[in-house]
Order: C-alpha cells, then structure tokens, then sequence
C-alpha cells in the first residue's frame, strides 16, 4: 500500500512530485520502498529496480530518476537499511533478493531491468538466479563481481580494508542534521561535489533524535553483508549460472575518490575473462558515489539502462 510521505524536508524537495512511498510485506515486517511514477503515467510504464549500496538508501536513485522522467523507479531500502532498518536478521544476499521479488510481486512488475551499484549489484545477481522470471537484464555499477583482496589480505580482513570508515560510522551519534552534513562534507568522495541531493541523501539517513541521531543501517547487517561481497555462495552460483544479459560499468576512483578503485585492473582482467557474456565498461571520472548521486556519473549509466529496456520490449 502506498504511504503518506515521511520524508524530511530536504529529501521531499529532491525526490519531486513523481515521488511516492510503498510498504510491502516481507519476512518479519514491512520493506519500505521509495517508487518515481513516469510523468505521463500510461497503464504499463517501462520499470527498473534500482537496488542501493550497503550503507546506503534508496534516496541515492533520485539523481538517476530525475534523467529517467519517463520510466518507473523502484527503489527498496534494504533490509536493516534506511527506513527498512527494523527489519529482523538474518540479511545476506538470498534474503535481499527475495525481499526485492516481494516488491515486485506486490507492484505486479516484471520481468524488470534491474540496476544495481554497489553491493546491489549483487543483489540484482542473485535476484536473477533465485527468482528469474522478475529480471529481463541487469546494469551493474561498480558492484556485483566479487572483490578481490590486495595480496597479503585475507577475506576475512576485507571489510575492514573497504569499509572500515563506514563501520566507524555507524557506531556514532551527532547532535543534529547539520553536524551530521558536515561530516559528510569532510568525506572526499562526496564532499566536493556536494548537492541538493547529497543533502537529501545524509539527512534520510539519520534516524532517533536530537541530540543524538544515528545512521540508519544496522551494524550488524554490514558485517554479515561484506563477507558475501568476497566469495559468498549464491553469489558465484548466480555468476556461474547467469541467463541475463548484464553490463558492468566500473568508476576509476574508490569509496574515498581513491586510486586504485573498487576494481582495480587485476579484478577488472581477472572477470571480464572467466565471465566473458557480461559486458564491462569503464565510466569516466567519477568514484564509487558519484557514478549514480552526481548528475555527470548518472547522465553515464543513463544510456545503458535505456538500452537494456529497449531490449526488454
């Protein structure tokens, strides 16, 4: 069912008049879901489901659905994340992926081009391996192949290396939203290019009250999320198995507008050759936020997700 807006103010200005919210049934609750109509409407729109990053939120799509004006959005906040967060353990990759077929079974959509970034990639992986009716195509961006550790790093160490300052993250408190903005504004990747919807991206993801608001995913479902981005089973069974067709678009700079990238050359070398029908493109300058929250990384995914749903028809 559709839900009033709950939006703070910052987040309604950004999101736009196309923006309504749904709840959809799931395993122990409700899977809050942010969904952009297609102006002009019509009775069976082109949809894409857009699934987020690990410590993100479905608020992140709205830069993608603003150069999307005639497609249907739907973007779930996953399990223990933004206003899904309540949501009960355990998380892991098959349980987000049968949240998200809930969601598309509850909107009646599908099959559907799925986009995923960042550990939604892999999400949308295996959401074509589980439920293959739902998906017609994915566009991975900067996700979905599993991370590589440098030499000398274990797995297990991994997501420390990748996520350590995220993990700091979400085990602090700030007094208001503003003191949180400007932690934000110090991170290198988003700092710079800082706009409305970066705004609106930091403030939906706070939670609790003054003084003391917190980041909205749950700690515990990064640690049990990050492990499967290495080598998790359903992960590479989806790989192994893939009947979709699947674009992986890779940004040059990381989490901290770092080189070496999320995937650096050797995983770029090391995938594009054991999994030859997914189709890897470089974007260009743009790190592992910007590719999708900053108009010039979205306006870079944009045709690829055209593509695919030219495809699909």
């Amino acid at each position: 069912m559709s839900t009033p807006t709950t939006l703070p103010p910052s987040v309604g200005q950004v999101v736009g008049p196309r923006y309504r919210e749904v709840e959809v049934p799931v395993r122990g609750g409700d899977l809050h879901v942010g969904v952009w109509e297609p102006e002009g409407g019509g009775p069976a729109p082109p949809t894409v489901l857009a699934v987020h990053g690990i410590t993100a939120s479905h608020v992140g799509w709205a830069e993608l659905a603003r150069q999307l004006p005639g497609v249907r959005i739907v973007a779930p906040d996953l399990r223990g994340r933004g206003r899904s967060r309540d949501l009960p353990a355990p998380y892991g990759m098959p349980t987000h992926a049968d949240d998200v077929a809930a969601v598309l079974d509850h909107l009646g959509a599908g099959p559907v081009v799925v986009v995923g970034h960042s550990m939604g990639g892999f999400v949308s992986l295996v959401l074509a391996d589980r439920h293959p009716d739902t998906v017609s195509s994915l566009v991975l961006v900067d996700g979905g192949m599993p991370l590589l550790p440098p030499p000398g790093v274990a797995p297990d160490e991994m997501a420390g290396l990748v996520l350590g300052p995220a993990a700091e993250r979400l085990q602090m408190t700030f007094p208001s939203r503003a003191a949180y903005r400007d932690f934000w504004r110090e991170h290198p990747a988003l700092g710079p290019g800082w706009t409305d919807l970066t705004t609106a991206y930091v403030d939906y993801d706070l939670v609790g009250a003054e003084p003391e608001l917190r980041p909205a995913t749950r700690v515990a479902a990064l640690g049990e999320d990050i492990r499967e981005l290495v080598d998790g089973d359903s992960v590479q069974h989806a790989l192994d198995h893939l009947r979709r067709p699947a674009t992986w678009l890779v940004a040059p700079r990381g989490l901290m507008d770092e080189v070496p990238p999320l995937y650096p050359d050797a995983a770029r070398d090391l995938w594009t050759v054991r999994y030859p029908a997914v189709r890897m493109v470089p974007v260009e300058d743009v790190n592992h936020y910007t590719v999708i929250m900053l108009a010039e990384g979205a306006a870079q995914v944009r045709p690829h997700v055209v593509e695919a749903l030219g495809e699909a028809r």
